[in-house]
């Protein structure tokens, strides 16, 4: 592969909440074709291809190296094996797109709550019908090896091709293991996550694979992308503090305290994280510096940049 591919979602949610962070990073994706195509560019990445795929076919061209970079639900990734990081590598959790991958029984199971009460379930289960409890999915990976650190093994799978979550009222499984983020879904359906069964705590992630080639000019355009989203991120939780510089020892005194404590000198400031503005504000006053003045940066650029940096150790 010649040059940065990039696959995004095609639809739904996740496709809208995709787009929006890329235009918060000053990247604005342009659709080839009209609305229904499956190419795109990124505005502010010359020679980037980006495809539009579906979430689970992200996660399938990343394994199979047919893209560098994907974004698509943790979820999806890790049921790739749990060998994932030998063929990928997560670079950025991107704050949208949650969801739990949990497991949930029958709330007329009044004495099951955790897994250990479910391996019970399972034996006596088997012991009194001659058959392995049913576990009703979509996610066979994730859910073997979790049942499998819990200890349970009298169990089989039944592989959900649809709406998982209505399995134990059909009468197709006694149990299910299904990505839910409010949880209202299972409830309307009679049952209860158990209290150690949560999996995974997903969200999207952009990810890169170790599958693929990566020339240099594939890999220049990734330092480009990486470097826009971290000096974003790295803005989105820092703020500007300015004030009358006064030069005297008293403010040099102050400020070299506060950089001590984590603050960066600016030219005519310092950059703080969001969460110090106001103590740093009250120590600046409380050195008779002021008035203080608190803006935010709209992109903040590192020397360093860790994604890119874990990413060229990894392909290099």
């Amino acid at each position: 592969m010649s040059g940065l591919i990039i696959a995004v979602p095609s639809k739904g949610r996740l496709k809208e909440q995709v787009e929006g962070w890329l235009a918060d990073c000053g990247l604005k994706l342009e659709v080839t074709g009209g609305a229904r195509g499956y190419l795109a560019s990124l505005k502010g990445l010359p020679g980037a291809q980006v495809r539009l795929l579906s979430a689970a076919d992200i996660a399938d061209a990343l394994d199979a190296g047919e893209v560098h970079l994907g974004i698509t639900g943790e979820d999806l990734l890790r049921e790739r094996g749990e060998d994932l990081d030998q063929r990928l590598l997560l670079l950025r959790a991107l704050g949208f797109g949650r969801a739990d991958l949990v497991t949930a029984v029958p709330k007329s199971w009044l004495d099951v709550e955790t897994m250990a009460d479910l391996e019970e379930v399972a034996h006596d289960y088997l012991a009194r019908t001659g058959r392995r409890m049913r576990v009703a999915t979509k996610y066979l990976t994730q859910t073997r090896g979790f049942f499998a650190r819990h200890g349970i093994a009298d169990y089989r799978i039944t592989e959900s091709g649809g709406a998982t979550e209505g399995a134990p009222a059909a009468g197709t499984a006694e149990v299910v293991v299904d990505i839910t983020t409010t949880g209202a879904t299972l409830v309307a359906n009679g049952l209860k996550v158990l209290a150690d069964g949560v999996m995974l705590k997903s969200q999207a992630q952009l990810a890169a694979s170790l599958r693929t080639a990566w020339d240099a000019e594939a890999l220049a355009s990734a330092e480009r992308l990486l470097r826009l989203i971290e000096a974003r991120a790295g803005a989105l939780r820092s703020a500007t503090l300015a004030w009358p510089a006064r030069g005297d020892s008293a403010e040099v005194a102050v400020v070299e305290a506060l950089t001590a404590r984590g603050a960066s000198r600016r030219p005519n400031g310092l950059l703080v994280e969001s969460a110090a503005v106001a103590d740093v504000s009250l120590a600046l006053a409380a050195a008779g510096l002021g008035p203080v003045t608190a803006s935010r940066p709209e992109f903040v650029f590192d020397v360093s940049c860790a994604a890119f940096d874990a990413l060229k150790s990894h392909v290099i």
